[in-house]
């Protein structure tokens, strides 16, 4: 109490402050105007306006100040690196806070790797807030390295820096009533519910809704954005590495309804977040637009501290949190300065903090092992005696996928590549419990002429997932990666052309984000050079075997039709 004690008398004109902020152009994403003053802090609070004694001054000469950005919905772990490391990423773009869902190091180490997660936050200046996983495995058609029950979720929820339920995947398991997944709903309280519900529509949105679920970042069309809105959903709009829906939904936002969407980004990865930025360049995209400045900036902070109930979040007033960032245009949105709890703590993109690692806590993390069954190429061959087969075709852009029936290359009652189709072979290695499961399918849209590419960052039970033109380097790919202790390559006739070791939890690097950064450079120049065409393609391939978005997706047990939400056979129509 001493603390707020001083806070007030010192906001009331009596004493000295931490910091005054001088000369900035506020905006007030509570009137939506702007005006020129001086920002006072004391103990990382606002805590007035103008004329205060400080013990350090900072002028930015009439540059704009905004509250720092908030990333609404974002999976570090597909960052490829540790919370520290991304804090070094983001920081510099003006993102201050992150509400993550450690759903991927969940489905690998259950509750030990949420806690990690939120350990490993500590110290670093970057707030983080847990939205605990609330699907793990996200269905019963994989296998995963963990499982979390209700009664799992429980304690968690307890936690300081839990916030609410990640986004419920499982919703035919809400529409139809499943007793384990209300249990999650009705444990959360009044703590926030994330949604994911891809084209979920009418009556079976309603029900979804009757649950209080109250978000979606799965929208693609403005149709489908403009129903859940009106149903009372806030929009999350998202724009990360291969899921990109911005261009699609701003053209939905208006003044009138505005205060209902917020930007999240998901999925990143290193490439996007050192050249392109993080929220500051959505921020950027919707001004761009015709999205008007100061709209697009409550999208990016008031939006989301509000919808989390982050009542200190979000906005440039008296008893909010010091998380300010400074730019010298409304247009161009150009960051120039950070403020975290009224540090500076980037400055014209660069770090200005070092915040440890936590060597002990990495080393528990990475004694974990990828558990293989031994795999050889009869393991890999994929017999059948129907010409025709589904395949999962890729659409650019998006995280969804197509479900067609093309006709194969069939020899002697083996189906082979067709690399001039671009149908080529995928292959899902269980790599948690050593079962020796082995889903086996086609895809079409990478383009590979040969070679293959591998990963163990596949969403959501994260398996070892390959792509390949031939059995030789599908093969030496699985081994170079559960060699790595988990990770991504690039085999060519059975040689390493490029990798990446992720060894916690076959997720995340210890190294810096720009060294991992230049090794998926060079993971892409690789694949590149093999012929595949998609811009990243591990970020595609990271989608394939996720169960809960449309059409056709892959996993340890099968070919999954996630319309039907049932493993169905490779062969045939049907």
């Amino acid at each position: 109490m001493v603390l707020l004690n001083e806070r007030i008398r010192i906001a009331s004109g009596e004493g000295t402050a931490d910091l005054l902020i001088r000369n900035g152009r506020i905006v007030d994403v509570f009137s939506g105007q702007i005006e020129k003053k001086d920002v006072a802090i004391f103990g990382g609070v606002i805590i007035g306006f103008g004329d205060y004694r400080a013990k350090k001054s900072i002028d930015v000469n009439g540059d704009f100040l905004c509250p720092g950005l908030i990333d609404g919905h974002v999976h570090i772990e597909s960052s490829m690196v540790t919370i520290p490391e991304f804090a070094r990423a983001v920081l510099p773009h003006g993102t201050t806070t992150v509400i993550i869902d450690p759903h991927e190091i969940a489905n690998v180490l259950g509750q030990e790797g949420i806690r990690f997660m939120a350990k490993s936050a500590e110290g670093v200046p970057l707030n983080v807030y847990v939205m605990i996983p609330s699907c793990v495995p996200a269905t019963d058609m994989e296998t995963a390295g963990a499982t979390l029950r209700a009664v799992d979720l429980k304690p968690l929820l307890k936690e300081p820096w839990a916030i609410g339920l990640a986004e419920m995947m499982n919703f035919p398991g809400v529409i139809y009533r499943d007793p384990e997944v209300l249990k999650k709903i009705e444990m959360a309280g009044k703590k926030r519910i994330d949604g994911h519900a891809p084209s979920l529509s009418g009556k079976g949105l309603y029900a979804y809704l009757s649950a209080g679920i109250r978000s979606d970042h799965e929208c693609t069309t403005p149709g489908e954005a403009k129903e859940k809105l009106k149903n009372g959903m806030w929009i999350m709009i998202r724009e990360g590495t291969t899921a990109k829906n911005l261009k699609d939904l701003l053209p939905l936002v208006t003044p009138k309804n505005s205060r209902r969407f917020f930007f999240v980004t998901d999925d990143r990865h290193p490439k996007e977040l050192l050249e392109e930025g993080h929220i500051n360049s959505m921020v950027r995209q919707a001004i761009r637009s015709g999205i008007d400045p100061i709209l697009a900036i409550q999208m990016a902070t008031l939006n989301a501290a509000e919808y989390f109930g982050l009542d200190d979040l979000g906005a440039i007033a008296p008893g909010y949190r010091a998380d300010i960032i400074s730019f010298d245009h409304l247009g161009r949105f150009e960051i120039k300065k950070v403020f975290k709890d009224g540090r500076l703590v980037a400055e014209d993109g660069k770090i200005l903090f070092h915040a440890r690692e936590k060597n002990d806590l990495f080393s528990t993390v990475m004694k974990r092992k990828l558990q293989i069954k031994a795999v050889n190429e009869e393991g890999l061959t994929l017999r059948g005696d129907q010409p025709l087969a589904k395949v999962i075709q890729l659409i650019p852009g998006q995280i969804v996928t197509k479900k067609v029936v093309k006709k194969i290359l069939l020899k002697d009652g083996v189906a082979h590549p067709n690399v001039k189709e671009d149908i080529l072979k995928i292959v899902v290695v269980e790599r948690h419990r050593a079962t020796g499961n082995i889903g086996i399918g086609l895809v079409q849209g990478f383009g590979l002429k040969k070679g293959a590419i591998g990963s163990t960052v596949a969403h959501d039970s994260h398996n070892l997932v390959i792509v390949g033109t031939n059995d030789p380097d599908i093969l030496k790919t699985v081994e170079v990666i559960r060699a790595m202790g988990g990770g991504l390559a690039v085999v060519s006739d059975r040689r390493v052309l490029a990798s990446l070791p992720l060894p916690v939890a076959g997720l995340m690097a210890q190294w810096s984000v720009l060294k991992v950064k230049d090794r998926l450079d060079r993971l892409l120049r690789s694949a590149k050079g093999l012929g595949c065409k998609l811009q990243d393609p591990f970020m595609a391939l990271s989608f394939l075997s996720l169960p809960v978005i449309p059409e056709l997706k892959i996993t340890d047990k099968g070919l999954v039709d996630v319309k039907q939400f049932k493993i169905v056979p490779l062969f045939g129509e049907d």
